[in-house]
């Protein structure tokens, strides 16, 4: 069974920066900002937008919602989605499951239903003796859930399945490795600049001066 100490706890000052980031990149993501709008709250309303410059302990803000076997099954699950190779870390090398356990434990009113589905889904692998499956067997278990989200993606556990995927992948492609792993360079200083790339002058009818 995997020891979840090998995956240290990420800063949550971190974690914040990294929601508002991936809020951008997660696909068909339908939460809203982290900037609460007013009549947006519901209910009593969830407090002031944390500080993103402050330092949070434990206990601070909201409290995470992962049990110590849930968290374990994430770090799993993460790295079957995102396993390392040759040039690339795994998922959970780069805490994407300490983000996850962010994302749903935030108050905002996107996250709620995102909250539902991932624990639905943990309790539905729980049932299965997910932890203690062989990595062949894990994989299988993911492989049937996939083949569900293909036949109907609105359909449990498929759907838990394609949200905890989108998840994962949104996480993991907002972190330094991750843009690194799809060749985004960001904004880096240009040593030289020599103009457009002839093959590209040449596909657009132009010449180069």
């Amino acid at each position: 069974m995997i020891d979840s100490e090998d995956r240290p706890r990420i800063n949550r000052r971190v974690a914040l920066q990294w929601i508002s980031a991936a809020t951008a990149s997660i696909p068909f993501l339908e939460t809203k900002s982290l900037a609460a709008k007013p009549g947006e709250t519901g209910g009593g309303g969830y407090g002031p937008d944390p500080d993103m410059i402050k330092t949070y302990q434990p206990g601070d803000l909201w409290p995470l919602t992962f049990s110590e076997s849930q968290r374990k099954q994430v770090i799993i699950l993460c790295d079957i989605i995102i396993p390392a190779d040759d040039t690339s870390p795994s998922a959970s090398s780069v805490g994407v499951h300490d983000f996850i356990d962010e994302w749903i434990s935030s108050p905002y009113p996107g996250q709620k239903s995102d909250r539902n589905l991932i624990l639905k889904g943990l309790k539905h692998l729980e049932s299965e003796n997910f932890l203690n499956k062989s990595a062949e067997q894990q994989l299988a278990l993911c492989t049937d859930m996939a083949i569900a989200a293909k036949k109907n993606r609105k359909e449990f556990p498929g759907s838990f399945f394609l949200r905890l995927r989108d998840l994962i992948a949104g996480g993991y492609y907002t972190t330094p490795p991750g843009m690194k792993d799809i060749g985004y360079r960001g904004n880096m200083a240009m040593t030289e600049w020599n103009g457009p790339p002839p093959e590209v002058l040449e596909r657009l009818g132009l010449s180069p001066e």
